[in-house]
């Protein structure tokens, strides 16, 4: 079995995009990422954490950013709607072969519903879809590995995983994965080559 992550490895994520209506310069949306600790805050909703409790947790701390940070979710589609170059044909040729293919991606529950309207094929191009968000577990905890194996009636050993984050990737060899770190479409075709699988 072949399994995608789906951020950054067949959808470009680009989270500033849903704050640049706000700010002049880049360099000013990671100042107030840095300063409300975002990616903590938002790997807490790939966890499964409710739109409601993420901007309760941020009016908690800074009261001045809780407006923004709750429009985050009204413009995430902003922050997907690139698709990465070369990954979605991998993709098509691993069907193509026959190969069951399936994804495991963390992402949040209030946001999930943004993805299938601005890529549709995520809707026909894989087998089985594993969301974080609706798990209560996310990436790189050990449990979610587990239990997707459960979910897909497969052996790890039998998983072939490509992700972007050298903590999901270790993650999923610890977990008796096969695993390899996305860095382009060009390297993903060479591993899957190298296992006969393209």
């Amino acid at each position: 079995m072949i399994v995608f992550d789906l951020g950054n490895v067949l959808i470009r994520w680009d989270p500033r995009a849903a704050f640049r209506h706000a700010f002049d310069d880049d360099a000013a949306i990671d100042a107030l990422f840095d300063e409300v600790g975002f990616h903590d805050w938002h790997h807490r909703q790939d966890c499964g954490r409710s739109r409601a409790d993420a901007v309760a947790a941020i009016a908690a701390h800074w009261p001045q950013h809780a407006g923004l940070m709750d429009g985050f979710f009204d413009r995430f589609g902003l922050t997907i709607s690139d698709k990465m170059p070369g990954s979605w044909e991998i993709l098509a040729e691993l069907r193509g072969r026959g190969h069951t293919v399936w994804a495991l991606t963390n992402w949040g529950p209030d946001t999930w519903g943004a993805a299938q309207p601005l890529h549709p094929e995520l809707g026909t191009m894989f087998d089985g879809i594993v969301v974080s968000g609706h798990e209560g577990l996310a990436k790189p905890d050990r449990r979610i590995f587990d239990l997707f194996c459960s979910r897909a009636g497969v052996e790890p050993a039998e998983c072939f995983f490509t992700d972007d984050s050298a903590a999901n990737v270790a993650a999923a060899r610890k977990a008796g994965w096969q695993a390899h770190r996305f860095e382009g479409a060009e390297g993903l075709r060479g591993a899957l080559c190298e296992r006969g699988l393209l």
